[in-house]
């Protein structure tokens, strides 16, 4: 234990954000640069070494917490970054995008507030960037057995660098025209900068990964001629089906998917556009759906320039303590949490849900006609007399996914079997019903947390690394039947 009295000598102190007003002008990341490093000692001094440290059940990826709590404690960064990567190839994105399950979990936090594990974990691989820590780990030999991955996400990056590292021949395949995902285009900038991405693209093109952008598999590529390529293949194409909202109007020019907006946002920044095709720019922008997506609708529209906000959810708003009874430690409770988006401006309408769309007459949607709900027997039910309209030139729907990609062929190509949530199939070893074929991540899982596919890709490699050579060295944190700790 570093400090036995950190917990006792030491509040919580989180990462500067910068000023609204500053950082609503440009796209970078909202914290301050370099202030974590002045206080992250203290906070990872906080760490109590429990006897049975909680947080690592609260993390799917078997996090080594206490362990590089202490090498931060003592400023021992290379001891500190070498235990983070040995249950985490991309601790960077999950530094910054993971909501920390393991932070609720945290033992400190059943009567203090919790370690800041997050800000720890961040600060430590930053550093190790910055001195040089992290390098290709190229193999020693080659299998000589190949694997394609599908798709570049959390998932398919994590399966494709271990299995490089266990030394088989692995070419990952992007629909998109840069490797990354939804860590690419669906994260705007100022939640995680794309350097990020880009210097692990570059440690895994040294190790020996290949990539393959701008070919989608099923439609560009046959399902089956891959398979006839590879010794085996990772499926690890996510969740992208979203959501939609069947409704009066939607048919009405500026009712967008929130990945058909926030894509857009990136590209500018990646230099492809100037301005984005989809802007907030002067409009009354509503954002359907209260979750991560939702909000980064919203800080993009406010980098946009949008006249008005507005956020709506079809749940009642949660509360700002977690409830002993009902969402007891360590399981990860659903609160009431003001994000980076939300402390830049807009309103947040909780309990509504959307009756139609009003247009004018070019087909533009103008107003946006909702109602008020509560919970009778069990379901959602409107509230009589509660219906109005609220200005709407822009609207996105940021309702969460319903599975993998239908569209493409992917599916009946391979002659996928799909579970009873219409998710791909696997079994323990996340092999789907076809022989040499995995998958990872939300194409198996549904959509989930970026811990949750890093870890899938991890185990999934294990799984594969296996059928080639018949056994494996490489770390399996979960099985596909694990959930996480959810009330």
């Amino acid at each position: 234990m570093a400090d036995p009295k950190g917990f006792l000598n030491h509040g919580r102190e989180v990462a500067k954000s910068r000023p609204v007003d500053v950082r609503l002008k440009d796209w970078n990341e909202v914290y301050v640069p370099g202030s974590l490093l002045p206080i992250i000692s203290k906070q990872a001094g906080r760490c109590m070494d429990c006897g049975i440290p909680f947080c690592h059940n609260g993390c799917p990826l078997g996090n080594l917490i206490p362990e590089w709590n202490d090498f931060a404690y003592r400023e021992d960064w290379t001891a500190a970054s070498e235990r983070l990567h040995a249950t985490n190839n991309f601790p960077e994105f999950t530094g910054r995008l993971c909501p920390a399950p393991c932070e609720s979990a945290c033992v400190l936090g059943i009567n203090q507030p919790a370690v800041t594990i997050k800000n720890v974990e961040v600060s430590i691989i930053d550093k190790a960037w910055e001195t040089g820590d992290v390098a290709p780990q190229a193999p020693e030999r080659l299998s000589g057995k190949t694997v394609a991955v599908i798709g570049s996400g959390p998932a398919g990056l994590a399966a494709a660098q271990q299995l490089t590292r266990a030394g088989h021949t692995v070419a990952v395949y992007e629909r998109a025209d840069r490797i990354g995902g939804l860590l690419r285009y669906g994260i705007p900038e100022f939640k995680m900068e794309k350097r990020h991405i880009n210097r692990r693209i570059e440690q895994m093109r040294a190790e020996g990964t290949r990539f393959r952008t701008g070919i989608e598999i099923g439609r560009d590529l046959k399902a089956t001629d891959l398979k006839k390529r590879y010794d085996a293949i990772v499926i690890a194409a996510g969740a992208t089906t979203a959501r939609d909202l069947p409704v009066p109007g939607r048919e009405l020019k500026g009712v967008y998917q929130a990945m058909e907006y926030l894509p857009l946002a990136n590209k500018v920044q990646e230099g492809d556009f100037v301005t984005p095709p989809i802007s907030a720019q002067g409009k009354h922008v509503v954002v359907i759906g209260g979750g991560d997506t939702g909000a980064d609708c919203v800080g993009t529209a406010h980098r946009q320039g949008a006249a008005s906000v507005t956020q709506l959810e079809i749940m009642p708003r949660p509360g700002e303590e977690r409830d002993a009874v009902t969402q007891p430690w360590p399981t990860f409770p659903m609160l009431y949490k003001v994000t980076s988006a939300h402390e830049e401006g807009g309103e947040r309408v909780y309990s509504v849900s959307t009756t139609h769309f009003e247009g004018d007459a070019d087909g533009n949607v103008q107003w946006l006609h909702l109602s008020e709900v509560e919970f009778i027997d069990g379901r959602l039910t409107p509230k009589p007399g509660t219906e109005r309209k609220i200005p709407a030139q822009l609207v996105t729907l940021a309702m969460g996914f319903t599975g993998t990609d239908r569209e493409n062929g992917v599916v009946e190509q391979f002659g996928l079997e799909l579970d009873e949530r219409g998710n791909i199939a696997r079994d323990a070893d996340f092999r789907t019903n076809v022989p040499g074929v995995y998958v990872a991540g939300d194409a198996g899982r549904g959509q989930s947390l970026i811990v949750w596919a890093i870890a899938e890709g991890r185990s999934a490699a294990r799984g594969v690394d296996r059928f080639l050579t018949g056994a494996s060295e490489l770390p399996a944190p979960i099985r596909p039947t694990d959930r996480s700790l959810l009330v």
